[in-house]
């Protein structure tokens, strides 16, 4: 009996020197923290997701329903996983990421859109950290950054990364908001870390902002109406009643976040490849109108934006040309009405019309 104790106290100081190991290796990796959660820890995850679904919040975003079992179970996916390791990273700008709306002859990029594509940074830091967990502690891993059925906000917020905040996106005391998120499945019994409370108190500043209305309430988004489904995931015309709030947004939107007042402890992006690229920072629509399938594959090489495609990138400038009600692009706008893609001459044709009306 004594003998079996022993063996079970070594295997926890044993475990525990390793977790330690581990997250200081993590942050000598580049990420902004670390920690451990068990599979089992999200319960109430497979019911929020049904009722988003239920109220067609996602619109479409079909493949959240094909892989709705999944995202609400770690084991589901991988029955052996015993720890889940979740990592963030800081992609925090330098300036104001508001300060392009101000300016209606440029287009208005996500600031994690503007650099390198994060799929690649971060994944290529996940395998070096899973490859190191193996030789120190044995067992097997699979990672993740956005690219399966992982849910992986929740799953910070209970391995203590930080909360959900009332946007829906993770926020953390230590780290503001601006932050990518990965994981690391493990066969390894890790010890878990205390899952954070929430701390957005009575502010509402990102719900206030959001120039479409996207949140039902606190901690609720209608995709259909948010500015980054809309100009990313939504194929085909946007909604008319939507196009004046999406502004000279052409990828994503910024806004709800921009305002977090945890921002304040954000720590400033610890890889050079997330910095804005000179073109991307502050794009001028008349550079984008005339873009090809070729020069906009170019143009974008190891971007994000470049999954989106020509079409529906035009579409997006088409709608940021028609809310600067500038004249001067009536030229550029003309012979996007005899193009192949039957939606752009639409947003075309909207365009043109919106700037020879002169309204909002």
């Amino acid at each position: 009996m004594f003998l079996v104790f022993l063996n079970q106290t070594i295997i926890l100081i044993l475990t525990s020197d390793l977790k330690e190991r581990l997250l200081a290796q993590a942050r000598a990796e580049g990420f902004s923290n670390a920690r451990i959660t068990k599979p089992d820890s999200i319960p109430e995850v497979p019911d929020r997701l049904g009722a988003f679904l239920k109220s067609g919040f996602h619109g479409q975003m079909k493949w959240l329903e094909s892989r709705q079992g999944w995202r609400g179970a770690p084991k589901t996916l991988w029955p052996e996983v015993q720890s889940v390791l979740m990592l963030a990273e800081s992609y925090a700008p330098k300036d104001d990421p508001l300060q392009n709306l101000k300016d209606h002859n440029i287009g208005n990029i996500s600031v994690y859109a503007r650099g390198k594509d994060y799929h690649d940074v971060v994944k290529k830091r996940l395998k070096r950290l899973a490859s190191w967990l193996v030789a120190e502690g044995g067992g097997a891993v699979k990672v993740f950054v956005d690219t399966a059925p992982v849910a992986e906000k929740p799953l910070a917020q209970a391995a203590g990364l930080g909360w959900q905040g009332k946007h829906t996106n993770l926020v953390s005391k230590e780290t503001g908001n601006w932050m990518f998120l990965g994981s690391i499945f493990t066969t390894l019994e890790l010890e878990p870390d205390r899952a954070e409370t929430d701390h957005c108190g009575n502010c509402t500043r990102c719900l206030d902002i959001c120039p479409t209305n996207a949140f039902v309430a606190p901690y609720q988004m209608d995709a259909t109406r948010c500015i980054s489904y809309l100009t990313i995931e939504h194929k085909g015309p946007v909604d008319n009643k939507l196009r004046a709030g999406i502004g000279n947004r052409i990828y994503g939107c910024d806004d709800c976040l921009a305002v977090c007042p945890w921002n304040k402890f954000a720590v400033e992006a610890s890889d050079i490849r997330y910095a804005a690229k000179d073109d991307l920072a502050t794009p001028r629509l008349q550079d984008l109108l005339g873009l090809t399938d070729k020069s906009f594959r170019e143009k974008f090489s190891g971007s994000p934006i470049k999954r989106l495609g020509r079409d529906r990138f035009v579409r997006n400038v088409l709608y940021a040309v028609g809310n600067s009600l500038e004249a001067k692009y009536i030229p550029e706008i003309e012979p996007l009405l005899l193009d192949h893609d039957p939606t752009i001459v639409e947003a075309a044709t909207w365009a043109r019309q919106k700037i020879v009306l002169g309204k909002n």
